[in-house]
């Protein structure tokens, strides 16, 4: 999966089956606030958005950043997936 950092949008993007899938996101202090996910209309596969927000993940780990979930969506993630709670910051719970 290609992901594209648009930094003067401040979202990750990616595509898929010809429609674009977005994540908003805000940068403070080298952490990284995951505001909102922007799917298409009528779309209701949830793995595309899993694998998409796996690959944000590594790049954090790479950029050497915390995360800060701020979409239900995103929080419910990291509930299904407890290897990334590392990723939070100290203080932060889900």
């Amino acid at each position: 999966m290609e992901i594209k950092d648009n930094t003067f949008s401040r979202q990750f993007e990616t595509h898929f089956e010809g429609k674009l899938l977005t994540i908003e996101y805000s940068l403070q202090e080298r952490k990284l606030f995951l505001t909102k996910i922007v799917e298409p209309e009528n779309y209701t596969d949830e793995t595309v958005v899993n694998e998409f927000l796996k690959e944000i993940l590594a790049l954090a780990i790479e950029r050497k950043q915390k995360v800060v979930p701020t979409s239900p969506k995103i929080v419910q993630f990291f509930r299904k997936n407890p290897s990334y709670k590392e990723l939070l910051p100290p203080g932060i719970r889900i």
